[in-house]
């Protein structure tokens, strides 16, 4: 009797034993199989996929989408490993899926929000239209100044400013897809406003300038002036010097810009000669707002000027200018250098 009971108990154990070895043989392969399926590289091509995530998407949704493409295997699996880890919080945007992803990567980088940045560069020297032209040109950008005037963008950018020319600083910006323009220029504003601020503490004595705005317009004309880099101080001098001592700027790039679209790549003595708020060879000081945007270098020059005696400079042809302190030394130098020009003449250095 009791060896009967020994055998049941005994076949009891060895069959409990037998199939808890099973399941741990079988919890082990479910292991080892999720851990290869986590770090296997999902079916991406080699050119790699662009994904976006919309607002709101829970990653249960994406998972399911991504299966729905063929890309991931197993979506249960990743939702699973991201609720156990508290991993289910994503970031919306635009996703660069590379060849050789995995799901641990991917649920690293939605996690992360590591979307696609776009970039749209802003020039030194540009004005206000081809700043505006360049945001036109970004069809991942939101664009809400499109097709408005000057008047109503300054409404919609809500900027203490009453003349948008000058005040948006030149460098390239990152954004992600569906950033609005308004928020780039604003950006852009916040950068020049801080700089010019920065400069304007840190300013030479004895500047002819009731205010920061004059030195931005000084730096903004400097900026069109200069055809060499190394003469920025210098020519800026010039201006100077001929602000204080009541002379006009006379200064090419500003008529140009009161020109408007009528510019058609040269300027005649008629064009000299009309009276416009940016003709410097008609007006006294400076135009009422800057022509352009200046670069660091420019707003530098403009407020740490050369300490020459010149009062004129003519371009020599080859990028370079030739600077005089007397209007009879200016007037050989335009006879030798503008009145003669040769084929190969330009503006700029090679």
């Amino acid at each position: 009797m009791s060896l009967s009971r020994f055998g049941v108990k005994g076949r009891f154990t060895t069959n409990f034993l037998v199939v808890v070895f099973a399941a741990g043989i079988g919890c082990a392969y479910l292991w080892f199989s999720f851990q290869s399926w986590l770090m296997s590289p999902l079916s991406i091509p080699q050119e790699g996929v662009h994904y976006e995530v919309e607002t709101g998407r829970s990653l249960s949704h994406l998972s399911q989408d991504l299966a729905a493409q063929k890309l991931l295997t197993n979506p249960r699996w990743l939702n699973w490993y991201a609720r156990f880890y508290n991993k289910e919080k994503i970031h919306p945007g635009e996703y660069a899926l590379d060849y050789g992803l995995t799901p641990f990567t991917l649920l690293e980088k939605l996690n992360k929000g590591d979307v696609i940045l776009h970039q749209v560069t802003f020039l030194e020297g540009w004005n206000f239209r081809q700043i505006i032209a360049a945001l036109d040109e970004q069809p991942e950008l939101t664009h809400l100044l499109s097709n408005k005037t000057d008047a109503q963008r300054l409404e919609i950018l809500n900027l203490p400013i009453s003349h948008p020319e000058g005040w948006f600083f030149p460098d390239t910006y990152r954004f992600t897809k569906g950033t609005s323009d308004v928020e780039i220029l604003t950006q852009s504003y916040a950068a020049m406003r801080k700089l010019l601020s920065e400069m304007w503490e840190a300013k030479a004595p004895n500047l002819p300038y009731a205010s920061d705005y004059e030195a931005l317009i000084m730096a903004s004309i400097v900026e069109k002036e200069t055809g060499s880099a190394s003469e920025r101080d210098q020519i800026a001098g010039v201006f100077i010097r001929r602000l204080q001592r009541g002379m006009k700027l006379q200064t090419d790039p500003t008529v140009i810009y009161g020109m408007g679209e009528l510019y058609a790549g040269k300027i005649g003595r008629n064009d000299l000669n009309r009276p416009t708020l940016y003709n410097t060879y008609a007006i006294q000081g400076l135009p009422p707002t800057p022509i352009a945007v200046p670069g660091r270098a420019s707003l530098h020059a403009a407020l740490h000027p050369d300490s020459g005696k010149s009062l004129y400079f003519v371009a020599k042809g080859d990028g370079t200018s030739v600077f005089s302190e007397t209007l009879v030394e200016h007037q050989r130098a335009v006879a030798r250098y503008q009145l003669q020009r040769g084929a190969d003449y330009r503006s700029t250095p090679k």
